[in-house]
């Protein structure tokens, strides 16, 4: 129990130690991604942190079979430099014994990557993909920052020097460009000293209403103008955009694509449910792949590892595709892949055996 208790906190703490430089990396790019966006008026500032939550289970599932695999190689290494495990063997610690220890916290993560890749992930990305389309269908100038000409639909694009006490716009101009069967041929340009947005709780349209300004149509190429002198204009955003559908089999169920007859779903469903018993292939295969020469250093088959690591996740992804083309069975789907590796660490398991009885 003491030996259980110390080997799994030695691989639990490089595991997160791991889990956490990864995620801080992947998370700080689709976070630098998604400020860009809304820098450009895509969306408003205060839902990146939404949006980052809701990404964290996507990010998880990948994450931790992969930091488990490091964690396993890097504890056990350490400990294969120390002596620690040449002792613990001849005090009467079998390999068998070890496997059976490396693979009680392997479960634990298995269920925590199972979590997040069939309910959790599927879930998020829902969450994701309607706050963007939400965020789409909207005519709004939320989005408008002080000092930049920003598009915010219906082919609008509009600057602002800053807002006001008030939280009105100041120093207004919004051009609006002809769009594609629209009648006339003229391109708005209106400017304003100041502007508020409005909505009519009736209706659900939304306005931006504008004083003290003036409006002006007119054409490229051509020298006449329309000039509209006004102290109230109000400009019609509209009504919300009939939203996309989100029917992606990224958003769907787990327990809708077990039911979904279609390849492309069957495929889906194996990459989920493969997940966690990625995590126990895995632990098998770090477990010899650990073992290192005292003089090697710990981390003499971090290469390697790192390669069969890619190299299973290929396979895994193009037997995902193959399977959704129809161009492999259904039946058989991404089962080999992961039957391929885990025969390959039990032989790695058994040579290592062999090695050390030499």
């Amino acid at each position: 129990m003491i030996l259980f208790r110390y080997l799994t906190r030695e691989v639990l703490l490089t595991m997160s130690a791991v889990a956490g430089i990864l995620l801080l990396v992947i998370m700080g790019s689709r976070f630098i991604r998604y400020f860009s966006d809304a820098a450009e008026g895509d969306f408003p500032v205060n839902i990146l942190g939404t949006l980052m939550l809701y990404h964290l289970p996507g990010f998880m599932e990948l994450i931790l079979p992969l930091a488990f695999f490091l964690g396993i190689l890097l504890a056990y290494g350490q400990l294969y430099m120390n002596s620690e495990i040449t002792v613990m063997v001849a005090c009467g610690m079998s390999p068998t014994r070890l496997l059976k220890v490396t693979l009680l916290p392997a479960s634990a993560v298995a269920v925590l990557v199972g979590v997040c890749s069939l309910w959790l992930t599927p879930a998020g990305a829902l969450k994701t993909a309607a706050i963007l389309e939400d965020q789409r269908s909207r005519l709004d100038v939320s989005v408008l920052a002080p000092g930049r000409f920003q598009e915010f639909g219906g082919g609008r694009t509009a600057y602002i020097s800053g807002f006001n006490d008030d939280g009105e716009m100041q120093d207004v101009l919004v051009h609006e460009q002809r769009q594609p069967g629209d009648e006339g041929a003229y391109n708005f340009v209106t400017r304003a000293k100041t502007g508020y947005q409005e909505t009519r709780m009736d209706t659900g349209s939304r306005f931006l209403v504008l004083n003290d300004g003036e409006r002006y149509g007119v054409t490229p190429g051509r020298r006449n103008a329309e000039r509209l002198t006004f102290e109230r204009y109000t400009l019609r955003l509209g009504l919300s955009r009939d939203r996309q559908e989100l029917d992606s089999l990224e958003y769907t169920t787990t327990a809708a694509l077990w039911r979904d007859g279609n390849d492309r779903a069957q495929a889906q469903w194996q990459w989920r449910a493969g997940l966690p018993l990625m995590v126990f292939v895995l632990a098998i295969m770090a477990q010899p792949l650990s073992r290192v020469n005292p003089r090697q250093g710990r981390f003499a088959k971090l290469l390697p590892a790192v390669f069969l690591y890619v190299a299973y996740l290929s396979l895994l992804l193009a037997a995902v595709d193959a399977v959704g083309s129809g161009a492999w069975s259904t039946v058989l789907g991404i089962w080999p892949v992961h039957g391929l590796f885990l025969v390959l660490g039990l032989l790695m398991i058994w040579h290592s055996q062999r090695k050390g009885m030499r």
